[in-house]
């Protein structure tokens, strides 16, 4: 089966987006864990943009040694105008992106980032508007976005209280993180045409990488921090997670409408509640939180629900 045929395929589609959905949101807590065990203090900056600088050179590494072994040393050659093109989107996708999201993420807790995180969803929709014509807020967009940001607001609201609880340094990195993370799908679905979707995911994480490796090492040592016991696995999976997750995901927005893709990030918040509240401690699932859940759920479902997309879901 061809790789188009694979990436558009609807009931495998499914499974793809589902299986990258769920990837995303096992890395919340497994940051969470990771800041724990290798010390890394909230306002640590240069740290976690050291660490996040290990976890994605070697996810690029992993995907260029993959790419290497399939086609040969010929198929990792680059165009100076698309090496131009993916230092551009590595800024945004890699560095812009996960400095907000490892930085946020400290400050916040794993579930409302994972929740959060979904707030870039509903931004596509409303920038939608103003720049694509066949691209109108309608009932339906409408309500999915209202739903959807009741959603966000809850998950802001403190227990019992109904005082909100928003830290610029925490859940606004993240919702900026999320931001970010929308204009570089963009960028990576016209990067897509033109480049394989696998190199467009290892070199945009390589140069990623090499920006965060080189900011971070103007405050601490490349060695400063200290892998022991099971840290080293925990960035290896990390790494793969990216690998992975960002190698599937650029592959079906390539094949498949972004919206209609767009519409299986659902999945990220309820992968990241749920592993979370499995694998942290004081981070059970409260009544706030499940609802809100539910309700940035059902929004995307419904911003990005189609009845003509269950029939025809890869493009005409």
């Amino acid at each position: 089966m061809r790789e188009k045929e694979i990436f558009t395929n609807k009931y495998l589609v499914a499974v793809l987006a589902i299986l990258a959905c769920v990837l995303w949101g096992t890395a919340f807590p497994s940051l969470k864990i990771s800041y724990q065990k290798l010390r890394i203090a909230k306002n640590d900056y240069f740290l976690k943009m050291l660490f996040a600088s290990y976890r994605f050179f070697i996810a690029s590494l992993i995907l260029l040694s993959y790419q290497f072994c399939r086609k040969g040393s010929s198929s990792l050659k680059l165009k100076l105008s698309d090496l131009k093109l993916l230092i551009f989107l590595g800024l945004f996708q890699t560095t812009l992106q996960y400095f907000f999201f490892y930085n946020g993420l400290a400050n916040t807790t794993g579930t409302k980032a994972s929740i959060l995180g979904t707030t870039g969803t509903f931004l596509t929709v409303i920038i939608a508007h103003f720049i694509y014509k066949d691209d109108k807020l309608n009932l339906q967009k409408s309500c999915g976005l209202i739903i959807g940001l009741v959603g966000v607001i809850i998950v802001n609201l403190e227990r019992g209280s109904f005082d909100f609880s928003f830290s610029l340094l925490g859940e606004g990195f993240i919702i900026s993180s999320a931001i970010v993370s929308t204009i570089a799908s963009v960028i990576a679905k016209n990067a897509t045409t033109k480049i394989s979707p696998m190199l467009v995911t290892a070199y945009q994480m390589l140069m990623g990488s090499i920006i965060l490796f080189l900011i971070s090492i103007f405050k601490v040592s490349p060695t400063s921090l200290n892998f022991v016991g099971f840290t080293p696995l925990l960035l290896v999976y990390l790494s793969l997670v990216s690998a992975i997750g960002f190698a599937l995901w650029y592959t079906l927005i390539k094949y498949n409408p972004l919206g209609y893709i767009t519409m299986y990030k659902f999945v990220v918040p309820v992968s990241g509640v749920l592993f979370s509240s499995l694998l942290l401690a004081g981070e059970a699932v409260s009544i706030n939180i499940f609802l809100a859940l539910l309700l940035v759920s059902l929004g995307i479902i419904i911003i990005n629900y189609q009845k003509t997309s269950i029939r025809k879901v890869g493009r005409p």
